[in-house]
């Protein structure tokens, strides 16, 4: 697409969330020179958004573990790190060696070392341009996307998700007022304490979690323990919610969005009993999922994760992934949180610097051993918080009318449908009846597909597979595609 340029940095991170930050300044310590591309306006990724630019004034609403991203912000523009903000990248080309195909298990070996050939072109829109910059070691830390929860009526305005809301805080301090909060996991619990901070309880929390979804989590428990403080910052949001008098509903199922032009309440069972709550905002979190968009198109070796139900991309303990240049790290390569992706950040850069010769193997170990260490003790809590807040089967397996791909409104019932004829995975559904083939290129509704086609086809995750993602992965015009060609030779021949 480009002339050949020359190498721009030594390493390129993709996102400046705590991984990405986190990933900057080690290997800038060490005279690396990284270029780091994000699409924000400011450092701080979707946990630590606008940390920088005033939100501290609302730290009494959003809590200190949202302030302490303000410190690592500070770190990283103060590091020599080429920060440029505000850049949609859509495209990643390894330039050389030719990337391998999607390896089979026994031929993943991310551990072999990188050739000195090795290199990535980066393209990136900003400002209506596109541009291009290359670097020998590629780290991808573009975070975490929500689960979709497909309840009937959650494309109606008014209906949000639990992190919408918190951009919504952080971003501009706009408070969701007259709000339902509905579906499971520690999210949940961390927005409704912020709204009651801010003066805007919400007015009832709907969880889908049943009240015995502690037993098949306690197993896990022993070696939660090890995070504890994680454990009683829990306990400390859900007496906060007690004390403001917030009603909870345990073991909540079909849900239901009322309303025809707007979100009017919600409706939901619980046991045999039928509830309706009226509200003019709807809060819908089941948890997060690592966003594989550009590991899936760099057509890296992913595996299912059965207990988080999503998919993760293969790495081994410094977060290479099956192409030896690319690294990845943070929530993208597992969901564990804002502290577990600083510590996989720091992992991944001294893993890079080995590649690059800077570091000796000694070097690198001695330096990463505290953040491993760090990195164990908050991975500690995940498989209990997994079993805890499984995602609930309407999430998984919506009833026949529900729409599943918002772009092109495809319902869960057509999916089955698709399945009957014969369509087997998802990529087969797209050609059939476009899900996944919209804007979001199957963001929102890829995991919800596959889920649907594997119950239908009484098939394993593994064997349904997943969207085929392509670049350009973000919307991109033609005039910004044209942008990257070199200018025209006014001296050359008609």
């Amino acid at each position: 697409m480009t002339t050949e340029p020359e190498f721009d940095a030594n390493v390129c991170v993709i996102g400046a969330g705590p991984a990405g930050m986190a990933a900057a300044i080690t290997a800038t310590r060490h005279g690396a020179s990284v270029i780091v591309l994000d699409e924000q306006p400011a450092p701080g990724g979707q946990i630590y958004r606008a940390v920088t630019s005033g939100s501290l004034g609302r730290a009494g609403v959003l809590g200190a573990d949202y302030s302490t991203g303000h410190k690592l912000a500070e770190r990283f523009t103060a590091s020599d790190a080429t920060w440029i903000s505000d850049a949609t990248v859509w495209r990643i080309t390894p330039i050389a060696p030719a990337m391998p195909r999607l390896a089979p298990v026994h031929a993943f070996t991310p551990s072999e070392p990188a050739t000195d050939q090795t290199r990535f072109e980066v393209i990136y829109s900003r400002g209506g341009r596109a541009h291009a910059v290359t670097a020998r070691r590629l780290i991808l830390a573009t975070g975490a996307i929500e689960r979709p929860f497909p309840i009937p009526g959650w494309t109606l305005p008014g209906v949000i998700t639990a992190g919408a809301g918190q951009i919504l805080l952080k971003q501009s301090g706009i408070v969701p007022t007259d709000a339902v909060l509905a579906g499971s996991g520690p999210l949940l619990y961390l927005l409704a304490t912020q709204l009651i901070r801010a003066g805007a309880p919400p007015r009832a929390l709907v969880e889908t979690a049943p009240d015995t979804g502690w037993l098949p989590a306690l197993g896990h428990l022993p070696r939660a323990l090890l995070a504890l403080p994680h454990l009683a910052k829990g306990l400390a949001m859900l007496a906060e919610i007690r004390r403001a008098g917030i009603p909870r509903f345990r073991n909540a199922s079909e849900l239901t969005v009322q309303g025809t032009d707007a979100v009017a309440g919600l409706a939901f069972k619980v046991g045999a009993n039928r509830h309706e709550i009226p509200c003019t905002s709807l809060l819908l979190h089941v948890g997060v999922v690592p966003n594989v968009q550009f590991s899936r198109a760099l057509r890296l070796v992913h595996d299912w994760h059965d207990g988080q139900r999503c998919w993760h991309p293969r790495t081994d303990a410094w977060g290479t992934a099956s192409h030896p240049g690319i690294a990845i790290a943070g929530d993208g390569d597992g969901i564990g949180g804002a502290i577990h992706a600083r510590h996989q950040g720091h992992i991944a850069a001294l893993e890079a610097l080995r590649a690059l010769g800077v570091l000796t193997l000694d070097e690198r170990n001695r330096y990463a051993r505290r953040h491993r260490r760090a990195r164990l003790v908050e991975r500690s809590i995940r498989p209990f918080l997994d079993r805890l807040y499984a995602p609930p089967r309407q999430a998984l397996a919506p009833d026949d009318k529900t729409i599943v791909c918002r772009c092109e409104s495809v319902t869960a019932g057509e999916l089955r449908r698709f399945a009957r004829l014969g369509c087997l995975g998802p990529n087969q559904v797209k050609a059939h009846g476009r899900a996944g083939m919209g804007p979001c290129q199957g963001r929102t509704c890829g995991l919800v597909v596959s889920e649907i086609l594997a119950r239908a086809n009484r098939r394993t995750m593994e064997q349904t597979g997943y969207l085929r993602l392509r670049m350009p992965i973000k919307p991109v015009t033609l005039a910004e595609m044209a942008s990257l060609a070199p200018p025209d030779d006014a001296s050359a021949e008609p």
